[in-house]
């Protein structure tokens, strides 16, 4: 029996922190002409202000709500898109199923715990998840059991690409043949 998907041409991008769904997301959505939304950025452009802020001043329970809420906002509105996702975006509410019944192009950018560590420690301050790490091997510690936690609703995506050691034009080429 096929798939009735809600927004069948949307392009879905999710992962951990720093894997690069912001940078990926730009690329690919100019290289198809389509396109491009961040939700981090359509939540914190509505809160005016950053979704660090956002998290300190509303707590994570609030800041969840609010993601959820906009997810559902972002996916409603059916065109050809390409939308990258907040790292934990999959992992609450029933936002993986909202993102599964609304496309058959959902990627998970997969990196290691080391690459993403490597990227993710000279800009920590700005992240409330990791800001607390001292040393990137602390950060890589971390990451590698938060990722564990969260790696079931990722997985869930229909495509997994890995994005170690690549340049971000070769991650759209791979995106590119599979849409």
């Amino acid at each position: 029996m096929a798939t009735s998907f809600s927004n069948p041409n949307a392009i879905i991008l999710l992962g951990y922190m720093g894997c690069g769904k912001s940078t990926v997301g730009r690329l690919l959505a100019k290289t198809q002409n389509l396109l491009f939304e961040d939700l981090d950025d359509i939540i914190a452009s509505d809160a005016g202000t950053s979704i660090p802020e956002l998290f300190v001043e509303k707590g994570a329970k609030a800041f969840r709500e609010l993601e959820h809420k906009t997810l559902k906002d972002v996916l409603e509105v059916a065109d050809c898109k390409v939308i990258s996702l907040g790292g934990g975006v999959p992992c609450y509410y029933n936002n993986m199923a909202l993102i599964a019944a609304t496309t058959p192009h959902v990627f998970y950018l997969s990196a290691s715990n080391k690459t993403l560590a490597q990227r993710l420690f000279p800009e920590k301050n700005g992240r409330p998840l990791i800001a607390h790490a001292e040393t990137e091997e602390a950060l890589q510690s971390f990451i590698a059991k938060h990722l564990f936690e969260r790696q079931s609703f990722y997985r869930q995506a229909a495509h997994v690409i890995s994005v170690d050691n690549k340049p971000v034009e070769a991650v759209v080429e791979e995106i590119g043949k599979l849409i």
